[in-house]
């Protein structure tokens, strides 16, 4: 028996005890007879089997045994043990499964092979009792080794495959199947790099996994085994949506699965019990759930029940069983407190959907007493959470079974919204929508019970992990929803017989909104507030407010105000966010600009114990500013000259220094000894910040200097996060101002930024931190986003500044332009395409030669983002100098290097055949820079080839299958060119080549504004002669025709708004064409009407009358002047008509007056 002696209490090596259990293991093993052990061995081995499950089971070693002792313990264990041995096959299978749990062993593929091996053998040969033991060693086993199991998927998954057999809904042996279910669920888990599971498996475990999910508990099986085996089905599916990266295609598959997932998402839950079909169907309105009757009652939570006026009731003492239903299971006297809570604001709320004209100040101070209250409350009742498990997931006075079950439940619950998070992922967003009722809270009709949705966990679930999860899920399905929800609308009230789709879903929107907030207020859980507030700005981010009644944003900026002060920073964070959300959603929305405008304290004068803190440090900061005096009391809050509320709130968070008070959570973060806030927290609120100065730049401007100072103190920190953001928010600023002077804006002069604060502004950045962040910072992101700042100077204020200044930005962005970061490189290159614009420095011939060699030598960069960059600025850079050509004459065309002019002819020239981006823009420079070729150059040889070369690749470029953009600047470019009398247009071959190219694209191109610039380009060219033969003139004028017959033909019907800009187009070309015609010309001409002449003639009326039209090229064609060049045709050609004399007279002109005729008559009878 030495072989079984016990180990002495001296301290061991790491793994000494495997080693000892190996080699007693070893010794059996060498014993002869070991093959088939008598009773005596097999005690032996009983102990030794018992001695190692106990050690498995026990407190954990101080140094884990190795996996390869571990393995080898299992494997000699396997090889002594015979299947006919049943109970000691039982033990070694519990030995397995606890070592490889224990430990975390991942077993090698040799080891694996043999245990598989095994443990497939003693499922088959072995009795029934044995079984669960075995399914759980195999379990363990298969866990992350799916893809060193393939051999053994036929025994396993196949049609008669022993998981599938035992995971069958007809096996009466519950645990059976879940040990089944389990083994099947860890083959389903994928392995990074290593291949997963073919189709035909997958197929298998899904369908199994489905078919447990859709059985139901009978009599005889207790509730804590079912939970276990709905549990690991979902977390099976799970693993195929995950790793299997399952696409979820087909409707019946997406049905069975939801269908399946919404009665999980309900197990358990206290005071509701549904029934759900088989499975569900897309539809707009929500399907059938049937509930219990006997919980009917019950399962509506107060939370749905609509009431009329509720502002008595809130006057009147609130009954003990009224908020009984709302709360949460085991709350105790804090849950029903909380929920008290809960019930006063949905009177609020129900009070601003009554009075709509109710002072916003009020509610939200309700609404702020009752979260302080709750903050009191929650902090009385800490002993009861101290008793309550981890994640308080029950409270229960006599704890045991009923505690234990709750909690599995809640597991069910949670691992089926997991699993519906990764459905989501899994489908695509269309179809989704389709279930959108399923999932998300309609408003109840009368008398009729709300159906359960995501909102019912979200707001009744007792565990808050719980809840969180299905917010989450709430969150995941809001997320890119614009498109969907964009057709809600319920501004107009409907009076129809029946109630279309866009009122069903704006009142699925306004629900979403109500239940949300009421859950705001009735949660204690600082993380699940958290997924809701972020739930609360999904929501916002997506939804249509200016198609829905305003007062939905009101009522979520009221309730949302005294979070931004909450203990716990995560809330905080978030807040901040959905405030950001409101003030970018489809700004400017007129319900924000008026939440905007109210006064600093508004809604936050009985804000409790909640908020003072951050307000009171931010008056300092109001106080401060130079352009504000002392608050007025202004009830009406749209004239006050206090500062915005947010914009105060978001300046004090970044620049004022923490009260310790407040941040109990803070230590999370790497700030903590900070005298700042906590890093996220002024991050978020430097990004609201910028949204708000981009959305409602008219209300930030009055803080113009102040939010620059902020910015430069940002730049001037040494936290590169809050450099960052502060480089942001400057050019959130300098392009506020840029909008304001743009040739179309609608801002009256005296409400723009004035130029000199402008230069002041610019004077401030430029002596503070930010040169010194273009020229030293180690931070490419932040030496980017410093250059596009840097670019968003306005040109009036650029000339302004001193001169030293205006060199110092220069030279910053000449010198950023040989960055070896692609990031940086492509931010410079873009500032520099910006800065040629500027009128005082465009005529500057030094500087327009140093960017260009600066752009060329970007464009010849390796990174794509660069050269697109560099193209751009390529393009501006020739735009410029065909200003300067009309603007200066002949002098800066001399002073300009011809050396750097055929190096951007030639550089254009190869970035024309780069991809679409960089494209796009290079045959834009190249139609510039021929356009701006004078006779001398074209003469020159050197510039010859290149000129013919570029030519080619305009001309390709126009007849390639690129896209639109390119085609289109093409065909601009191709105009370009014809405008350049010193090109022999007419006569080299390439004419030719452009006519015919054009006269394609506008006859077939499926883009209408395409075809346009090419109809365009065909009537540019002045004189005849520009258009060479008359063959080429006559297939010119015939492409213009069929072009003008097709004008109507599109595949798209978004090109059909383009159709009437096309026919102008084509008529104008066409009477460019006659008006230039020469006496050979007219018989083409001539036969062409007379096949045609009907449709011609009712373009041109059409074209007459429609009178002021701005067309394709943004040029105004008012009535007289298109009668002017018609009569101007009409002369031209009767002159030419009436020198044939005898010859065969054609009658093109007496076409002409025809439709001059007609349309006079047209006009009188319309005057008349």
């Amino acid at each position: 028996m030495a072989a079984v002696a016990v180990a002495g209490p001296e301290p061991e090596e790491p793994g000494g005890s495997f080693r000892r259990y190996l080699a007693r293991l070893g010794a059996l093993r060498s014993q002869p007879g070991a093959e088939r052990p008598d009773g005596g061995r097999r005690t032996e081995l009983h102990l030794l089997f018992d001695q190692l499950i106990s050690e498995s089971c026990g407190p954990a070693p101080a140094a884990a045994p190795s996996p390869q002792d571990v393995c080898a313990v299992l494997v000699q264990a396997c090889q002594l043990v015979h299947l006919d041995q049943e109970h000691l096959v039982s033990k070694v299978c519990q030995l397995i499964h606890h070592l490889l749990n224990r430990f975390q062993v991942m077993v090698d593929e040799q080891n694996l092979n043999f245990l598989l091996s095994y443990c497939i053998s003693a499922l088959k040969q072995c009795s029934s009792w044995t079984h669960v033991e075995i399914l759980q060693a195999l379990a363990a086993l298969v866990y992350n080794n799916g893809p060193k199991c393939q051999k053994y998927l036929p025994d396993l998954l196949g049609k008669t495959g022993l998981l599938v057999q035992f995971s069958d809904s007809a096996q009466p042996d519950v645990e059976l199947r879940r040990a089944a279910v389990r083994s099947m669920a860890n083959l389903c888990l994928s392995v990074p790099g290593q291949p997963y599971l073919d189709e035909l498996y997958r197929s298998v475990c899904f369908q199994t996994f489905l078919s447990v999910l859709q059985s139901s508990k009978t009599s005889d099986v207790d509730d804590i085994t079912f939970c276990m085996l709905l549990q690991n089905a979902l977390k099976g599916i799970q693993s195929l949506l995950n790793g299997g990266k399952m696409k979820l295609m087909q409707t019946d598959q997406i049905g069975s699965l939801l269908a399946v997932l919404k009665k999980c998402m309900f197990h358990g839950l206290p005071g509701l019990s549904i029934e759900m079909p088989a499975a569900l169907y897309p539809a707009p309105l929500p399907q059938y759930d049937k509930r219990s009757p006997i919980k009917q009652e019950q399962s509506e939570p107060a939370t749905f029940k609509q009431t009329g006026n509720r502002r008595k009731k809130s006057k009147g003492k609130q009954k003990k069983g009224d908020f009984g239903e709302e709360g949460r299971e085991d709350l105790g006297d804090a849950g029903n407190e909380l929920v008290l809570g809960a019930d006063m604001l949905k009177l609020h709320v129900g009070d601003v959907q009554n009075s709509p004209c109710s002072d916003p100040r009020s509610r939200a101070s309700d609404v702020a007493h009752v979260s302080a209250g709750k903050d009191h409350l929650s902090s009385h009742y800490t002993t009861w959470k101290r008793i309550s498990s981890s994640e308080s997931e029950y409270s229960d006075a006599e704890g045991g079974i009923q505690s234990k079950v709750r909690s599995y439940q809640a597991n069910v619950r949670q691992g089926a919204l997991a699993c519906f998070l990764s459905a989501i992922k899994s489908m695509e967003k269309r179809v989704l929508y389709g279930y959108w009722s399923a999932f998300v809270p309609d408003a109840p009709g009368i008398g009729s019970p709300q159906s359960v949705s995501l909102m019912t966990i979200a707001l009744k679930d007792p565990s808050p992990k719980t809840r969180a999860c299905a917010l989450q899920v709430l969150s995941a399905i809001l997320e890119g929803s614009k498109q969907f929800l964009s057709v809600a609308e319920d501004a107009n009230d409907h009076k129809r017989a029946f109630t279309p789709f866009s009122v069903t879903l704006a009142s699925s929107i306004r629900e979403l909104h109500r239940c949300l907030l009421l859950a705001l207020v009735a949660e204690s859980s600082s993380q699940t507030l958290t997924q809701i507030v972020k739930c609360l700005a999904n929501l916002v981010s997506n939804a249509p407010y200016s198609r829905l009644k305003p007062g939905l944003l009101t009522r979520v900026w009221n309730q949302i105000k005294p979070y931004v002060c909450h203990k716990d920073v995560n809330v905080r964070v978030s807040s901040l966010t959905l405030l950001g959300a409101i003030v970018s959603v489809q700004a400017p929305l007129p319900e924000v600009q008026l939440l905007l405008q109210q006064p600093s304290s508004s809604g936050l004068n009985n804000s409790g114990s909640a908020t003072p803190h951050r307000f009171n440090s931010s008056e300092q900061w109001r106080k401060a500013l130079p352009s504000e005096g002392e608050p007025q009391d202004n009830p009406a809050g749209c004239t006050s000259s206090e500062p915005c509320w947010l914009l105060r709130l978001c300046v004090s968070i970044i620049v004022l220094p923490r009260e310790d008070s407040c941040s109990d959570s803070d230590a999370n973060f790497p700030s903590f000894s900070s005298i700042y806030e906590p890093c996220p927290l002024r991050l978020e609120s430097l990004q609201v910040l910028a949204l708000l100065v981009k959305g409602y730049f008219s209300m930030a401007q009055s803080y113009f200097l102040e939010l620059g100072e902020v910015a430069c103190r940002c730049m001037e920190e040494m936290d590169p996060s809050i450099q960052l953001h502060g480089a942001k928010l400057l050019e959130e600023l300098g392009t506020g101002v840029l909008q304001q002077y743009k040739p179309d804006s609608a801002i009256a002069p005296d409400q723009k930024v004035p130029v000199s604060l402008a230069v002041t502004f610019w004077t401030m950045m430029l002596n503070g931190p930010l040169p010194g962040i273009l020229q030293n910072s180690p931070h490419a992101t932040l030496q980017t986003s410093a250059c596009d700042a840097l670019s968003s100077i306005l040109p009036e204020a650029f000339s302004s500044l001193q001169n030293d200044q205006q060199i110092l930005c220069v030279t910053l962005l000449l010198g950023l332009n040989h960055s070896e970061n692609p990031l940086v490189k492509a931010a410079a290159a873009r500032a520099l395409g910006v800065y040629i614009l500027f009128s005082c420095l465009r005529q500057d011939v030094m500087f327009v030669a140093d960017t260009a060699n600066a752009i060329l030598n970007s464009l010849h960069d390796k990174s794509p983002n660069v050269r697109a960059k560099a193209a751009w600025s390529l393009g501006n850079l020739t735009d410029t100098l065909i200003i300067n050509m009309e603007t200066m004459g002949q002098s800066f065309q001399e002073e300009f290097s011809d050396l750097l002019l055929l190096k951007m002819l030639r550089s254009a020239t190869e970035a024309s055949k780069d991809r679409d981006k960089v494209k796009s823009n290079a045959v834009r420079a190249l139609g510039n820079v021929l356009h701006f070729l004078q006779p001398y150059h074209i003469a020159n040889p050197r510039f010859r080839e290149a000129i013919e070369e570029s030519l080619q690749a305009l001309i390709s470029t126009v007849q390639s299958e690129a896209t639109m953009k390119v085609r289109w600047n093409a065909c601009y470019a191709l105009g370009n060119v014809f405008k350049n009398p010193a090109l022999p247009l007419g006569e080299a071959p390439w004419t030719t080549q452009a006519y015919n190219a054009l006269s394609s694209v506008v006859k077939s191109c499926k883009n209408f504004k395409v075809r346009i610039k090419s109809a365009m380009a065909l009537s540019i060219p002045s004189k005849r002669e520009c258009y060479g033969s008359t063959e080429q003139f006559c297939q010119i004028w015939s492409a213009l025709v069929v072009a003008l017959q097709k004008s109507e033909d599109t595949e798209d019907f978004l090109e059909f708004k383009y159709s009437a800009s096309l026919r102008t187009q084509i008529c104008q070309a066409l009477l460019h064409l006659l008006s230039l015609a020469k006496s050979t010309d007219l018989p083409v001409i001539w036969r062409t009407i007379t096949e045609n002449g009907d449709a011609i003639k009712s373009y041109l009326l059409q074209y007459l009358k429609s009178g002021v039209e701005e067309n394709e090229a943004g040029m105004h064609t008012d009535l007289c002047e298109r009668e002017r060049v018609l009569k101007g045709a009409l002369e031209h050609l009767s002159g030419i008509e009436k020198q044939l004399e005898g010859k065969a007279r054609v009658r093109v002109s007496g076409y002409l007056g025809d439709v001059l005729t007609n349309h006079a008559r047209a006009t009188e009878l319309t005057e008349a």
